[in-house]
């Protein structure tokens, strides 16, 4: 702690700088949790070190990826927990990473709030380090920012960026996509990071009730349901890329099935999706039904269940699958590669 750094005038103003420091203090247990051999720093310096292992590796190619949380956050702040949006954040950036076939190797993340509270910033950062240990990811560094007069005292953002490494030779090569191939489904837990500009329209979630268990929800709350966090796909997809030729990978966030997963295909193929085969979350039936969202909008908006599509040659689909449920993603197929200019069909 640095007892003699203190400043009245600045604490006048609004910023708490011993706010800051113990705020550090109470977070370093969690940062804990992610560090690995590779780290040669310790949390407060002014950079994050991070010994490269390039063993098994050729021609190392680095892979960055950045994101935030988005109005997710404000069901964090009317649900008053905190302790999960930091999965979001650092699932948003990883989930990216992966899909080059980049395994991803360390994180920061930067917090900007309206006024420093020491417990809820570990809190938020407690969630990024159970993001970081579940992507295999070191937190090496963030930042927190106490901004008065700018965010409201209560609220804060949040964003961070990841950082991986692939053998160029292994980079996934969406150039080997070729007609019948198969669009195989990961499981999403729920929403995600995305589409919650609508979320909050459609349910007036400053007005709603968040807390009581809905039938609908499987005896789970709106808010509950809504916080659950980014499924982080990285552990599961780095054992597929171990064994299995994996040709494109979309991770659907924001312009859903629509934008995403033409995102990841070449010229002259689109994918053909089975909607009957899609297993829809109810969250998004509740979205759909209370807000009357067309089901296109839908569909060009969430998820709708499928967190990250993989396509792989026909030959290899059951392996793929078989891979991915061995570690612990209920995968299933959802559609196939077709030539020609149109994109995506689902029907």
């Amino acid at each position: 702690m640095h007892t003699n750094s203190k400043s009245d005038s600045y604490a006048a103003a609004g910023v708490d700088i011993t706010a800051g420091y113990k705020a550090v203090e109470l977070m370093k247990a969690h940062i804990a949790r992610t560090m690995s051999n590779s780290v040669a720093s310790d949390i407060g310096g002014f950079g994050g070190l991070f010994e490269l292992d390039l063993t098994g590796i050729s021609k190392p190619v680095l892979v960055s990826g950045t994101d935030g949380v988005g109005t997710k956050l404000k069901m964090a702040f009317l649900m008053d927990k905190h302790d999960t949006v930091g999965i979001d954040c650092v699932a948003m950036c990883v989930n990216d990473v992966i899909c080059c076939g980049a395994k991803p190797l360390f994180f920061l993340d930067y917090i900007a709030c309206g006024k420093n509270v020491p417990e809820r910033i570990a809190d938020i950062v407690a969630g990024v380090a159970e993001g970081c240990v579940q992507s295999g990811s070191a937190l090496i560094g963030g930042e927190t920012a106490e901004m008065p007069g700018f965010y409201p005292i209560d609220e804060y953002d949040m964003a961070g960026f990841s950082v991986g490494v692939v053998d160029k030779d292994k980079i996934v090569n969406n150039k080997l996509v070729k007609e019948g191939d198969v669009i195989i489904a990961l499981p999403s837990s729920g929403v995600h990071s995305n589409g919650f500009s609508l979320v909050r329209k459609v349910f007036d979630v400053d007005n709603a009730d968040l807390k009581t268990p809905m039938e609908e929800l499987g005896g789970k709350s709106l808010g509950e349901t809504l916080l659950t966090p980014t499924k982080i796909y990285v552990k599961p997809m780095m054992a597929l890329f171990e064994e299995v030729t994996v040709k494109s990978v979309s991770h659907i966030t924001g312009g859903g099935f629509y934008e995403n997963i033409p995102r990841s295909l070449p010229d002259g193929f689109g994918a053909k999706i089975d909607k009957a085969s899609i297993r829809i979350l109810p969250i998004f039936d509740l979205i759909a039904k209370t807000g009357n969202i067309p089901e296109r909008d839908m569909f060009n908006t969430y998820n709708m269940g499928v967190g990250m599509s993989v396509v792989v040659a026909k030959e290899d689909a059951d392996k793929a699958i078989e891979i991915l449920k061995a570690n612990g993603e209920d995968a299933y197929v959802i559609g196939e590669i077709i030539a020609g200019d149109e994109k995506i069909i689902i029907e």
